[in-house]
């Protein structure tokens, strides 16, 4: 007799990581958006005195580091929500939201937890395609909302594009979403975006009563393997958010890493702009070879390779380049280490040339 299972999870596709190269095989792994340099040595000294105390559970409350962003960001304290990074926020959100058959609405391609996220909160997905340059198309998503839309999710920048939403269409978009549905704005990437007219989510959170902000500390602060983001959210919101979380999901080696880096951002920013710098020249050396990669304001570009995509996936590793390949779609490289970002413009190049993409 087999054991009782959740039948609805067969429908449910697993997550799926960022391959990795088999071990000694010389290769760049550019397939999860990591950051390439190590913490800052401050943090890591920092963090040793916290080694001692991984006995005790950590203060759920976290009042240190929620100090710390009220100060960094001008909000009150009963509008921090944290988890274990920030898909762990963006399922609490769904949670905190959402009854049973209620709708997930957001932009596709995206990110792809939304759709896990959605459906294992018994959520209903429902996806409304990017424009024609891989960007949200929010007329399309206003349009989509329904009497069973409980949240809206804008991945700014997106992942995987690299898009970014401006403001004046966000402003476009809040006039036609029914004041009962929260709209979050996920910026995991938002310390890379450089565009002056992007939409910003802690001026949307200050100014409309159904705002959330999602951030993390993977991507800019480097601290993906500590696992730890947070949502800026209408006090009721956050309030809920903290009932849908993991007890102690948050560690106290993260919660002590995140303050230190928020003490150190003069020292992530160098890093910051080294890596902003690296994607333009590699966008720029793409472009003069006549490939026609997207504008990204993310760590990462984004190739729209089609059908061609497996082939094209193919040929990068072959020549030791892992990327995150999303077949009949597109390929996301992430910016890497300078040796790392001389190996994909050269591979890139070379692969588009023996595979020829939908670019």
């Amino acid at each position: 007799m087999s054991i009782v299972q959740r039948t609805s999870l067969h429908a449910i596709p697993a997550y799926k990581q960022g391959a990795t190269p088999g071990a000694g095989e010389q290769a760049f792994k550019l397939s999860s958006n990591e950051n390439p340099y190590p913490p800052l040595g401050s943090v890591i000294a920092g963090l040793s005195s916290e080694l001692g105390t991984i006995n005790q559970y950590p203060n759920a409350a976290a009042p240190e580091l929620v100090g710390a962003l009220t100060a960094r960001l001008g909000v009150e304290p009963e509008t921090i929500a944290l988890g274990a990074g920030s898909v762990e926020v963006a399922g609490q959100l769904i949670h905190a939201t959402t009854n049973p058959g209620d709708e997930v609405l957001f932009a596709w391609r995206s990110f792809e937890a939304y759709p896990i996220l959605a459906h294992v909160a018994g959520a209903t997905p429902v996806m409304v395609p990017l424009d024609g340059h891989g960007a949200h198309d929010l007329p399309a998503m206003a349009a989509a909302i329904t009497e069973r839309t409980a949240l809206v999710f804008i991945c700014n920048p997106n992942n995987p594009t690299g898009t970014v939403v401006d403001t004046a269409a966000v402003d476009a978009f809040m006039a036609q979403v029914p004041a009962r549905v929260l709209v979050v704005i996920d910026e995991a990437y938002v310390h890379f975006n450089t565009d002056p007219d992007s939409a910003i989510g802690l001026d949307f959170f200050h100014r409309y009563p159904n705002v959330a902000v999602l951030h993390t500390f993977s991507k800019a602060y480097g601290l993906a393997g500590l696992r730890i983001g947070y949502a800026v959210a209408p006090p009721e919101v956050a309030a809920n958010l903290r009932k849908t979380a993991i007890p102690f999901g948050v560690t106290a080696l993260a919660q002590r890493a995140a303050v230190l880096s928020l003490e150190h951002e003069d020292e992530l920013q160098v890093r910051i702009d080294e890596l902003v710098a690296a994607r333009e020249s590699l966008l720029a050396e793409l472009r003069t070879a006549g490939i026609n990669a997207t504008d990204s304001q993310a760590n990462f570009i984004w190739l729209s390779t089609g059908d061609a995509t497996e082939a094209v996936d193919a040929v990068l590793r072959a020549a030791g380049v892992w990327a995150r390949a999303f077949p009949g779609d597109g390929i996301r490289i992430s910016i890497g280490s300078p040796e790392a970002n001389k190996a994909i413009a050269k591979t890139v190049i070379s692969a588009l040339a023996e595979a020829p993409a939908n670019a």
